[in-house]
């Protein structure tokens, strides 16, 4: 039971196969109470029935200011602390990807870096007051080393939550608050399906081939089993790092 004890407020949550989703349940599984965000509420409020425990939804468009502004009080309603949070938002339009790179416009890249980088700093920011203590913060990313086929500007917004993460461990360590990152090889989900939370494996089975230990692109378990341990407590002297679960392929040289 990591998470005994523990309030996790888990965002992002769309669909059954999402990351968020599967991060809730084992979050739940681990001994944490935890609260969903989404921006679709009425959706989700549906998914959850078939979670572990009942859990909350609050409407969250990470994106809007007053949303951001009133979340604390909207939080409050289900809990007066929070012990941690899963950052599991990225968005970019569909001119940002795609092979479009050198067409894309601003606003185009605009959108894709506040949805999917900015986001992460929004969202602890309006979270932050409630914890009270410390605890943890992680958020979920692509290996964003390397460019990717088609990946494009959403490449550019994962370097760019990579680097606010690692920002984010520096001001926040001394509140007690750490921030990892995990970055997940490609699953099969609707922001993967549709417009990218992460690249298509495109012949169906390079990843798996590729990974030492294999991989599965319609099992996030593992995924969401590496975010509950870096919101447990034991990982108490870790912050600003990268954890990859996806098989072992960051690792090898092609």
């Amino acid at each position: 039971m990591l998470l005994a004890g523990k309030r996790i407020l888990v965002t992002g949550v769309i669909t059954e196969s999402s990351i968020a989703y599967h991060t809730a349940v084992e979050a739940q599984r681990a001994g944490a109470e935890v609260v969903l965000t989404s921006i679709r509420p009425r959706l989700v409020r549906r998914i959850v029935a078939r979670m572990p425990e009942p859990a909350p939804v609050v409407e969250l468009d990470v994106t809007d200011a007053e949303q951001l502004r009133t979340l604390p009080d909207r939080l409050a309603e289900h809990g007066d602390r929070f012990d941690g949070v899963l950052h599991s938002i990225a968005y970019a339009p569909p001119g940002a990807l795609g092979g479009r790179f050198l067409q894309t416009p601003w606003e185009d890249v605009a959108t894709a870096v506040h949805t999917s980088a900015y986001s992460l700093k929004s969202l602890v920011a309006a979270v932050l007051p409630m914890m009270k203590g410390g605890g943890a913060v992680v958020g979920l990313d692509f290996d964003a080393s390397v460019s990717w086929p088609d990946y494009d500007w959403m490449g550019v917004a994962k370097a760019g939550l990579e680097s606010t993460a690692r920002y984010l461990a520096r001001y926040l360590g001394p509140q007690g608050v750490r921030v990892n990152l995990v970055a997940a090889g490609p699953l099969n989900t609707l922001a993967a399906n549709g417009v990218s939370d992460a690249p298509p494996d495109e012949d169906g089975g390079a990843w798996a081939d590729l990974a030492p230990l294999g991989w599965d692109e319609n099992l996030a378990t593992p995924v969401a089993k590496a975010c509950v341990a870096l919101l447990s407590d034991y990982f108490t002297a870790t912050t600003g790092e990268i954890v990859h679960v996806d098989g072992g392929v960051h690792a090898m040289g092609f």
